[in-house]
């Protein structure tokens, strides 16, 4: 999910002198593993190896604060959000009386950043499992948004028996882009533009692409997660995780794979929502056929057996950060729907 930085020409060059000789605003900064940033709950840390290496997984572990039901809901986050992003679902979910467990994967937000690492969504999958196991959670229901979507599509594919229901959030990975004609970036060009990300850029792209065009002064928390994150003292190694990342993110496509689901999967969509890896190097041809939410959802439940499709007109690629009541409602609504009494 490219972020765009404005040209002088875009910005700059219409501004009065004194306006573009005037420094930024230097906002937070946060340590490697997102230091200083607070999240809506206690932050836990689990500790394993992986690929040779010790590392850990900040999650947040939220016991029901309604009467229990005994079920387990994870939320997996995409790719430029956290596990703190859910942080309102988390408060509807734990009310309506379930445990629930948020992670960052590794490489993202409170989570290591290793100096060298093979991303794959089986070996996410692998940590997240392995975390659930630490933490005795034999069976959930599994909520990806955006790259978690690719995600928990892959953890359904992987723990059938484990999964009791699928959620999808606008995940990407209902297309193919390379396939579509998206040109491949190297981990070299995405580690060079991950280098360059500023709160202005990303607050641009969002806002276009993930927002319709709107936006909220609740955003800017999110937006400056990200920068501070990304300027703060693990800059470059911060930069070469979110690279290797987004090379999984291209060259490891869920999408062939979606009539394969076992499991119940509901597809919760923002219609208007419009995100697509390499859309912002994609010619204006393929750039103009790519990251329709409004037909791709529709696509998506005819390819995956028995999935449901609830959509929300007019918001964009975070539903549960855009309207959170109304999306919580439904979310809450659809993972009680089939279950015994």
């Amino acid at each position: 999910m490219p972020f765009f930085r404005r040209s002088c020409l875009a910005l700059a060059c219409s501004l009065p002198l004194l306006a573009m000789a005037a420094p930024s605003a230097p906002g937070p900064v946060y340590g490697e593993q997102l230091q200083g940033f607070e999240y809506p709950y206690p932050l836990h840390h689990f500790n394993f190896e992986s690929q040779g290496q010790a590392l850990q997984m900040g999650y947040m572990d939220v016991a029901p604060t309604g009467p229990a039901n005994g079920h387990t809901a994870v939320l997996l986050h995409g790719k430029n959000f956290c596990a703190a992003t859910w942080g309102d679902s988390i408060k509807a979910l734990s009310e309506a009386g379930y445990r629930v467990v948020a992670p960052d994967q590794i490489g993202f937000c409170t989570s290591s950043k290793p100096a060298s690492y093979q991303y794959s969504f089986q070996q996410l999958s692998a940590n997240t499992h392995a975390l659930l196991d630490s933490l005795g959670v034999d069976k959930a229901s599994i909520i990806g948004h955006s790259t978690g979507g690719m995600l928990g599509t892959r953890y359904a594919l992987q723990y059938a028996p484990q999964t009791e229901k699928l959620v999808l959030v606008n995940p990407i990975g209902l297309e193919d882009w390379k396939a579509l004609g998206v040109p491949w970036r190297s981990v070299d060009q995405w580690y060079e533009r991950e280098l360059k990300l500023s709160a202005e850029g990303i607050r641009q792209y969002e806002q276009s692409t993930y927002y319709a065009g709107h936006w909220k002064p609740e955003y800017d928390r999110w937006v400056d997660m990200l920068a501070g994150l990304n300027k703060g003292p693990g800059h470059k190694r911060v930069a070469w995780n979110s690279a290797l990342i987004y090379d999984m993110i291209f060259t490891q496509p869920v999408f062939y794979e979606l009539p394969d689901l076992k499991v119940p999967t509901v597809l919760l969509i923002g219609d208007a929502d419009t995100t697509a890896i390499g859309s912002d190097i994609a010619s204006p041809q393929v750039k103009a056929r790519i990251g329709h939410y409004k037909v791709l959802g529709k696509q998506a439940a005819g390819r995956i057996p028995g999935a449901t499709l609830i959509e929300f007109p007019g918001l964009g690629h975070a539903p549960q950060m855009e309207d959170p009541a109304a999306f919580n409602k439904v979310l809450i609504e659809q993972l009680t729907l089939g279950r015994p009494v």
